[in-house]
């Protein structure tokens, strides 16, 4: 499908001058029918091209220069995650003082599939939300389909398991770090906001809620099929940025990440299958969409149903934006200000 930002009267110009000629096609290719084909497919050319792309997207120098890193200090910090024993870098990024901060645990986007929080892309990003006088722990875990800085390269429940057990990590290790244990939320992007769900929804099950005092997924990919009619973004901004439609009954993702979770409406792999009883005791959340979005209404329905259990929750629209703008930094007051949002709700 051809990209459709240049033409969208909605979009901000500014958007539309960094993205309107890319084609995103060549990233996220949904004619395959398991995940063994498209790993396959990885290993061809032209998937190196699509890589190429992301890369080249993901680390312009453009990031160094709109958020230096006057004034912070920004570090790597290992641990073991539980239960595969594998080692997971995370990302420590905070004021070059020795203030005990409150600490947004941030998990990248890329559709738990690729990316990395230290590219030049994430990093401008954490460094961000980290001037806003917070600390910011960017866990970089085993993704899907592309390796981060951890080389396996593993589907469900992989991931997840390293960002379980980097917040727990993250909670012993507070003192060490100069973080206040008593305010530490959970955020991410995109892919990064399916895993902010699912580890809030992991923390539960195990009685461990008492690590974190909210959630803030922004633009979560949560749905794992396009379109559904009780999305009707999934239509209206296909080929915003992102395109999902799948040709067959499972999607690109869902084959990616797990059919068979998709297959058993896990709610752990894909958080638009929670019931109000899932959701009931979560802490309170902040939901940001993008009005150009395909997964816009998954969030406004995911926001939806948390009221319906009781949970403190809020959702923002940012209008003339598409999926992910926070974290582009081509719209810099839409960033700050939600950069701003994020620092402030974790101090609450």
């Amino acid at each position: 499908m051809p990209n459709k930002i240049a033409k969208d009267p909605r979009i901000d110009k500014r958007i539309k001058d960094a993205f309107g000629e890319i084609d995103f096609d060549s990233v996220l290719d949904s004619s395959f029918s398991t995940r063994e084909e498209i790993m396959a497919f990885e290993k061809t050319e032209e998937a190196k091209a699509g890589q190429a792309l992301m890369e080249q997207i993901n680390n312009s120098s453009h990031y160094k220069e709109v958020v230096p890193n006057d004034g912070l200090s920004t570090t790597t910090k290992e641990f073991v995650s539980d239960p595969d024993g594998n080692t997971i870098k995370i990302q420590y990024i905070r004021p070059d003082t020795d203030e005990i901060l409150p600490c947004v645990y941030y998990i990248h986007g890329g559709g738990m599939e690729i990316s990395s929080c230290f590219d030049e892309l994430y990093q401008a990003w954490g460094r961000c939300i980290a001037r806003q006088n917070v600390a910011v722990a960017m866990v970089d875990f085993r993704n899907a389909r592309w390796a981060s800085s951890a080389e396996e390269v593993a589907p469900y429940p992989a991931g997840l398991n390293d960002c379980v057990s980097g917040i727990k990590w993250v909670h012993l290790n507070s003192d060490q770090s100069n973080i206040d244990k008593n305010k530490i939320i959970i955020a991410g992007e995109s892919g990064g906001g399916n895993l902010t769900i699912a580890t809030t929804l992991r923390l539960k099950q195990e009685g461990c809620l008492d690590l974190i005092t909210g959630m803030y997924p922004i633009c979560p990919y949560i749905a794992g099929y396009w379109p559904l009619p009780e999305n009707p973004s999934s239509e209206e901004n296909e080929g915003i940025l992102l395109t999902l439609h799948s040709p067959s009954d499972i999607s690109h993702g869902a084959m990616v990440y797990g059919v068979e979770e998709f297959n058993k409406k896990n709610p752990l792999a894909w958080p638009s299958f929670c019931t109000v009883e899932d959701l009931k005791g979560l802490p309170r959340t902040y939901i940001i969409v993008n009005e150009c979005d395909p997964l816009r209404d998954e969030g406004v329905n995911f926001y939806r149903l948390l009221r319906e259990a009781d949970v403190e929750a809020q959702c923002r629209q940012v209008m003339g934006t598409v999926h992910g703008t926070e974290i582009f930094l081509g719209c810099m007051e839409v960033s700050d200000e939600t950069a701003l949002s994020i620092a402030n709700f974790c101090r609450r």
